[in-house]
C-alpha cells in the first residue's frame, strides 16, 4: 500500500470511495433513497474544486487503485486547531491497513503544519470509527446534533494531541 498526496487526477477515485463508504458505512443512520442517491460525479467536482484549492488530501492506494483517503486543514470552528475533515476506506479495505496509514499521514501534517492539536467530528452512531480513533490516541470532548442531508444526525467531537503537545 502507497499513501501519497492526492492530485486531480485522483478526484474521481476518492470521489467513489467516499459514495461507497457512505453508502456501507451509514445504511444505519440514512434513508435507502438518500444513499442510494447519491451522486459521484457531484462528488468528484467538490473533491477537484478541494484538491485545487490545495487543500490537504492524501490517498491510499494498491495495485487495484485508491482504496481510502483522509483529508484535513485547519480547524472550521476553532483557530489554531488542525481538522480532520473526513476519513474513508472502501468497506473492502477494512483491516486492511489503509486508515491507520491515512491516520499517519495526517498526523505528520498536523506536526508540519505546526498545530499541536486536532479536531474531530464523527456520527455518535458509528462505533467502527469511534473504536478506530480511540486506537489512534483521540478523546471524546463533546457532541453535537447536525443536520446532513435533510436528517438530523448526533456527532460526537474528538481532540488528539501531539505528543508535546
Amino acid at each position: 500500500m502507497n499513501v501519497r498526496r492526492a492530485g486531480p487526477a485522483d478526484a474521481r477515485g476518492i470521489a467513489e470511495v467516499h459514495t461507497r463508504t457512505w453508502q456501507a458505512a451509514y445504511r444505519h443512520v440514512f434513508p435507502a433513497e438518500v444513499l442510494d442517491t447519491l451522486d459521484v460525479e457531484e462528488r468528484v467536482r467538490g473533491w477537484l474544486e478541494r484538491i485545487e484549492a490545495d487543500m490537504a488530501v492524501w490517498v491510499a492506494e494498491t495495485e487495484d487503485g485508491i482504496v481510502g483517503f483522509v483529508a484535513a486543514g485547519p480547524s472550521r470552528t476553532e483557530d489554531g486547531f488542525g481538522e480532520l475533515y473526513a476519513i474513508y476506506v472502501l468497506p473492502e479495505a477494512w483491516g486492511g491497513g489503509a486508515a491507520p496509514a491515512l491516520m499517519s499521514a495526517f498526523k505528520e501534517w498536523l506536526a508540519r503544519e505546526g498545530y499541536t492539536t486536532a479536531m474531530l467530528w464523527v456520527l455518535a452512531d458509528n462505533p467502527r470509527a469511534r473504536r478506530f480513533y480511540e486506537r489512534e490516541g483521540w478523546r471524546v470532548d463533546g457532541e453535537r446534533v447536525d443536520t446532513i442531508r435533510g436528517i438530523d444526525v448526533e456527532e460526537a467531537l474528538y481532540r488528539f494531541a501531539l505528543v508535546g503537545g
